[in-house]
């Protein structure tokens, strides 16, 4: 359906077998963990975010935007998005 090559979906399984967010009974086929959705957004808050506040906090000092500024423009765009 999504004409992916199979080696490719088998890596990105072993991947998932391998942070523990899937596991394999033998006969049975691949199972979630219950806690993979709390792994997930832990790994994602961890890596993602934090580089993208890394971005962030570098590219506010190139402008001289103060601490309290750049704090005001994320309240400001998560209230925006509360609407």
């Amino acid at each position: 359906m999504f004409t992916i090559n199979p080696a490719t979906a088998a890596k990105g399984l072993s991947l998932l077998v391998d942070n523990q967010i899937l596991y394999k009974k033998r006969g049975l086929g691949m199972f979630v963990f219950s806690d993979a959705k709390e792994k997930i957004l832990f790994k994602r808050k961890n890596q993602v975010l934090k580089h993208l506040i890394e971005e962030v906090v570098l590219e506010s000092q190139r402008l001289q935007v103060s601490d309290e500024e750049l704090i005001l423009m994320i309240k400001s765009e998560q209230s925006r998005r509360e609407k």
